[in-house]
């Protein structure tokens, strides 16, 4: 069986990089089929990014228009006082080293991105 799922972790505060990269692969991956599953992941500095870019804002809401899923890590949120706003964006904010962690021991099912 081929693996179908993608994680993408953004631990980079880069904006340019964060655009051209993996919200531009990952925006394109659902429709042209290349995965089933699509899930982008931002941790550390990124989240600031985030919380501070109004162009990678407007970008999550058009991602989770196509299909792609996205989780932040919820102590980097609450450290960089994000909560409230990346869950209005539809981000979920929990224990991201969870799903990390089956996607890092499940290499029949994913594949992994960081950036």
């Amino acid at each position: 069986m081929a693996k179908e799922n993608l994680l993408i972790v953004i631990s980079n505060d880069n904006l340019d990089t964060i655009l051209k990269f993996p919200f531009l692969y990952g925006g394109v991956s659902l429709p042209r089929e290349y995965w089933k599953r699509v899930h982008i992941m931002f941790w550390g500095a990124s989240i600031k990014t985030l919380k501070d870019e109004p162009i990678l804002q407007e970008k999550v809401k058009e991602l989770l228009e196509v299909g792609v899923e996205f989780s932040s890590c919820i102590v980097c949120v609450e450290e960089y006082g994000a909560l409230e706003q990346l869950e209005s964006l539809g981000i979920i904010c929990n224990h991201t080293g969870e799903l990390l962690t089956t996607a890092l021991k499940d290499d029949k099912h994913w594949a992994m991105l960081t950036v």
